[in-house]
């Protein structure tokens, strides 16, 4: 009998490599590729002017009513769900390259803002979330006197 030097990472680098294959399946796959749901995250452009912070979110093919918008302690949270069409049946599709289900994005918000006063639109699929910006109190000048 052989005597055969123990490597205790071998089995760890073999599974590791078993889970890369895995992974590697999963992520690639394009024959009979699986629709791609779960929590997405739409992606999104942010901006400032001298009135106010604006946020745009891409949400093509969401509907209105499933676009929740809160803010909670100065942050601001976009919630909703893109919903799979059933007019095609999942065998049908050759590739998907569209995330659906639900989706979050949540953002902090600057002090400076005027939560009272948000607003937001939604355009061929892109939400706008307009947030105001408060009126800065401007410093109190005191005068001193000379006696």
């Amino acid at each position: 009998m052989a005597i055969v030097k123990y490597n205790p990472f071998r089995d760890l680098r073999a599974m590791q490599e078993q889970m890369n294959r895995l992974l590697d399946m999963a992520w690639n796959r394009e024959i009979g590729e699986e629709l791609k749901e779960g929590i997405w995250q739409p992606p999104v452009d942010i901006y400032e002017d001298e009135n106010s912070v604006v946020i745009k979110a891409e949400l093509p093919g969401v509907d209105q009513k499933e676009i929740d918008i809160r803010i909670e302690d100065n942050t601001l949270t976009l919630r909703g769900e893109r919903k799979h069409s059933q007019e095609v049946k999942k065998e049908n599709y050759h590739r998907v390259e569209r995330f659906y289900g639900t989706f979050q994005r949540s953002f902090s918000l600057p002090h400076t803002i005027d939560q009272e006063h948000v607003k937001a639109t939604c355009d061929q699929g892109v939400l706008t979330v307009t947030l105001p910006k408060r009126e800065e109190k401007k410093p109190k000048q005191i005068n001193v006197e000379v006696k």
